[in-house]
C-alpha cells in the first residue's frame, strides 16, 4: 500500500460521498486491499470496489438487505439509493458497527446455519464459482517460478474437473461464499450478538463450500483445535470432513490460498517466504498436512 494508493482512493471517495450529501472531512481509512474501507465522521463506512465490479457491488447491498429482511444478523447498508459509480469504481455505504471484535469458529456456525436454511431469493445472485481470479492470479504473478506456475495452473485443471464431477452433498442453498470468522463480528453491548459482514462472494452453490473454510483452519493450517473445530461441527449440525467431496473443496480452497499469497509477494516482499512456502506444501515438499501456514496480506 503506497501514499498514490491511498490518495487515489481518498480522491475516490470524495465523489462518491458528494453523490449522497456525506463530506470526505475527518475519513479515516480502515482498510486497503482488493477493496478499500473507510470510515466517515459521520460514522458511516464506504466501501469502494476494484474497477469493473459495478453489478457484484449492487448485488452485495441486494444481498445484505434480503438476509437483514430475512432475520439473520447482519451488518446492514444504509437505506440510500446505492451503490454509487465514482472515478470508475462502485462504492456502497454501510452503517457502522458499535465496538465489536471477530467472533468465534462457533458464532460463525450459527449464523451459517441460518443463512443455508433461507429460501432463495427472489432477484438472481448467480452460481457459485470458488475459481474466481485463481488462473489471473497465476498469470500476473511474478513471485513464483515458472515450473511451479505450470504445476499450479496444472492443479487448477484437475481441480476444475473434480469439482464438475463433486459427489452427492447436503441441498443446495444460499452459501456466504467467503465463511470464516473475520467476517463475523461479535458485537458485546448491550447484549452479545454475531453477525455476518461482506457478501461479495455470496451465490447459490453447496453448503459445504463455506463449512471448508473453518475445516481448513483444522487440517491445512493447524491453526485450530481439534476441539475448537468439534464445536464448531456440533454447533452447525454436521461435519464437512466426513463428505467425500470434502478433499476437492479442500484443494480448491488450498489453490486460492496460494494464488493468494503469491499476489500480495508481488507487491510485499516479506510475503515471499510465505508464499514459496504455500507452493512447495501443495507440491509435497513440506510433508503431510497440517502446513502451519502463517497469515499474509
Amino acid at each position: 500500500m503506497t501514499t498514490s494508493d491511498i490518495e487515489l482512493s481518498r480522491t475516490v471517495l470524495a465523489e462518491a460521498v458528494a453523490a449522497r450529501g456525506f463530506s470526505p472531512r475527518g475519513a479515516t481509512l480502515i482498510r486497503l486491499g482488493e477493496n478499500a474501507l473507510w470510515r466517515l465522521a459521520s460514522n458511516v463506512v464506504v466501501r469502494i470496489a476494484r474497477p469493473g465490479q459495478d453489478e457484484a457491488a449492487a448485488r452485495e447491498v441486494a444481498v445484505a438487505r434480503w438476509v437483514a429482511s430475512a432475520g439473520v444478523p447482519t451488518v446492514e447498508p444504509l437505506a440510500i439509493d446505492q451503490p454509487v459509480i465514482a472515478s470508475g469504481r462502485a462504492a456502497t455505504f454501510w452503517e457502522l458497527l458499535p465496538p465489536h471484535e471477530a467472533g468465534t469458529e462457533t458464532d460463525l456456525a450459527g449464523l451459517l446455519s441460518q443463512l443455508h436454511g433461507l429460501p432463495l431469493p427472489t432477484f438472481p445472485i448467480g452460481r457459485l464459482n470458488p475459481f474466481v481470479r485463481i488462473e489471473e492470479r497465476l498469470a500476473a504473478s511474478r513471485a513464483v517460478a515458472e515450473e511451479d506456475r505450470a504445476w499450479l495452473l496444472n492443479r487448477l485443471r484437475e481441480l476444475e474437473g473434480q469439482w464438475r464431477d463433486l459427489p452427492g452433498g447436503r441441498a443446495e442453498c444460499v452459501v456466504h461464499g467467503d465463511a470464516w470468522t473475520g467476517n463475523c463480528a461479535v458485537i458485546k453491548a448491550p447484549m452479545r450478538r454475531a453477525v455476518l459482514l461482506d457478501y461479495e462472494r455470496t451465490s447459490v452453490g453447496p453448503p459445504e463450500w463455506d463449512l471448508t473454510s473453518t475445516a481448513i483452519a483444522a487440517d491445512t493450517f493447524g491453526s485450530l483445535s481439534t476441539d475448537r473445530y468439534r464445536a464448531y461441527c456440533d454447533q452447525y449440525g454436521y461435519d464437512v470432513m466426513d463428505w467425500p467431496g470434502y478433499p476437492t473443496l479442500r484443494g480448491i480452497r488450498e489453490l486460492r490460498l496460494v494464488t493468494f499469497a503469491l499476489q500480495v509477494a508481488d507487491f510485499d516482499p516479506s510475503a515471499r517466504a510465505e508464499a514459496e512456502n504455500r507452493v512447495d506444501c501443495l507440491r509435497g515438499r513440506k510433508g503431510p498436512r497440517p502446513w502451519g501456514w502463517r497469515a499474509v496480506g
